[in-house]
């Protein structure tokens, strides 16, 4: 821990406001990072960053405030393939939580059985940063899981991807699309890349997070450039889009202002205007997807 050259990532705001919006019963949050005591749970040798000094106690508290019930853990790789922290905040309450865990080509059947039963519904693929699995080892490994029905995550820039359904073709599960797929404002709704994403969630085999907009925003804490993403996508297919609010918000671009948790949920408004869409997105299809 006492290498300054590894990014130290600022604290999130323990003390987010109340939104002013109310969620439906079981509204989930379908993407957050989870941190601890570093003792019970060490990093791994080297990490990509340091985490910020939050515990497991400060996301409950979080989410008591805003409204949210249920929550997908996505293991930190930070910790490497040890999932023990996902594993045991869902033993606490294996009602509320699920996890997407982080696996390699040589972990064992036993190993994912156990995994599976510990409430883990998918594992981790990054593309973005070429860390992890590449996409033909991906695809070996979604083979062995698909008894279990998982999916693969993918952490990807769409724009690198500009017809996603040809790609996951003969993917063996389904595919669960991080951050709308980081589409590039700029370019706006129609770039090939993000009408490829829509396509692509159309066949009903892929899906998406509503989730993270600071992390391709160009207007700090309003988020307004996204609106536009979000509108197209609930308009297209609301029956495969989960919301999740990323927090403790790892890894921002420098300068990034650290979002307001309670701000994140009101946009929600602004996102996803129908109410049964909002019931779908926020409660019924990660009910499905994740298996709650």
């Amino acid at each position: 821990m006492s290498n300054t050259s590894v990014f130290q990532n600022p604290q999130p705001h323990k003390d987010t406001t109340k939104p002013n919006i109310v969620l439906p019963k079981n509204a989930t949050d379908c993407h957050c990072h989870l941190f601890d005591d570093p003792i019970k749970y060490p990093l791994i040798k080297n990490p990509a960053y340091l985490p910020p000094s939050v515990l497991i106690a400060d996301y409950l508290k979080v989410i008591d405030t805003i409204g949210i019930e249920r929550a997908v853990i996505v293991h930190a790789n930070v910790y490497g393939l040890d999932n023990s922290l996902a594993l045991d905040v869902i033993a606490s309450a294996p009602d509320r939580f699920r996890a997407i865990g982080l696996v390699d080509e040589s972990i064992t059947d036993k190993e994912l059985e156990r995994l599976h039963l510990g409430g883990v519904r998918g594992f981790r693929c990054n593309l973005v940063n070429q860390i992890g699995l590449s996409l033909d080892a991906a695809k070996k490994l979604a083979q062995r899981v698909k008894q279990y029905n998982w999916h693969t995550q993918f952490l990807l820039d769409v724009e690198k991807f500009p017809n996603l359904t040809e790609t996951f073709a003969d993917f063996p599960i389904d595919v669960v699309i991080d951050h709308m797929g980081r589409p590039v404002i700029e370019k706006g709704v129609e770039e090939k890349g993000f009408q490829s994403l829509i396509a692509f969630l159309k066949t009903g085999k892929g899906w998406s997070k509503f989730s993270a907009p600071y992390r391709t925003s160009k207007d700090p804490l309003q988020y307004r450039d996204i609106i536009p993403f979000a509108q197209a996508l609930v308009e297209a297919v609301p029956d495969q889009l989960v919301w999740g609010f990323d927090w403790p918000h790892v890894n921002m671009a420098p300068g990034t202002p650290m979002p307001d948790d309670g701000e994140l949920v009101n946009q929600i408004a602004q996102w996803i205007e129908n109410p049964s869409s909002l019931q779908k997105i926020m409660v019924d299809n990660p009910t499905y997807l994740y298996g709650f």
